[in-house]
């Protein structure tokens, strides 16, 4: 019996290729840990609604969705952590006085400050977001996370003056000019803790893998931590362990390091 208990997944760079696709590699090691009795976490950044898909491919039923503001148990809702109204009207001032695009998630639909331009339109496309709507007031005491869309590098300080935030680069081909808006309090990392709490497990018997700068916190509420080979430059000091690329079984490659798989 594996002393194991939970891991958690990023999902785009790490659960899913470039492409869009789930290796069969890891396909099959998710179904071996979950046979093992390990309870597979999805921990994404994206909205849950737009997950469903991929949790039906790999019969997972527990998640850490809009990077640590909720989280969800065998499809009981553990807990929500909606953004301040405030901080979401002084972000929209920001991003309409310097032409950047925003889309802010609440827990039905995807809320776009502007559907009909083309920047937005890709990044529809590239997640297969569906449930999209445009931008009004009433979204705003509803919203649990926000990527901000079309920014230079040096546009992000305009944001990071907000005491307890900071951005984090989307990790996906064709999208780096994006960036999750991430709370120093309320990240994956987080919602990792809560729910080892809530399930009385320890640190110790906890696996997590990313690729992203917004897998940092994630990371390091784990004992056994894995980047992927693809991954930001600089996530790889907040894990314990490399793995190989997202296309080349990483998630197979490090389960099978803790002779989790086969």
């Amino acid at each position: 019996m594996t002393m194991y208990k939970v891991l958690f997944l990023d999902i785009d760079g790490t659960l899913v290729t470039p492409d869009n696709r789930i290796e069969e590699s890891t396909k099959e090691a998710v179904s071996q840990v979950q046979d093992k009795g390990i309870e597979v976490f999805l921990a994404t950044g994206r909205p849950l609604h737009e997950i469903d898909d991929l949790a039906f491919q790999l019969n997972i039923r527990s998640f850490i969705g809009y990077n640590g503001a909720n989280a969800v148990y065998k499809g009981e809702d553990i807990f929500q952590e909606p953004l301040e109204p405030s901080l979401i009207n002084r972000y929209l001032t920001i991003a309409t006085e310097h032409n950047h695009d925003a889309v802010l998630y609440t827990n039905k639909e995807n809320v776009f400050t502007n559907l009909e331009a083309p920047v937005i339109q890709k990044f529809i496309e590239v997640f297969h977001f569906h449930k999209n709507e445009a931008y009004g007031p009433e979204f705003n005491r509803d919203v649990l996370g926000i990527t901000l869309i079309n920014l230079k590098p040096e546009d992000v300080p305009l944001y990071e003056s907000e005491a307890g935030i900071h951005l984090s680069q989307v990790n996906v081909e064709g999208l780096k000019h994006s960036y999750d808006v991430i709370r120093d309090k309320i990240n994956k990392g987080y919602g990792i803790q809560m729910l080892l709490k809530y399930l009385n497990i320890p640190k110790e018997s906890a696996i997590a893998f990313g690729d992203g700068m917004n897998d940092k916190e994630m990371l390091q509420a784990v004992r056994e931590s894995f980047a992927m080979g693809n991954g930001h430059p600089d996530i790889f000091q907040y894990a314990k362990h490399k793995t190989t690329d997202v296309s080349n079984s990483g998630i197979y490659n490090g389960l099978k390091t803790l002779g989790l798989v086969k």
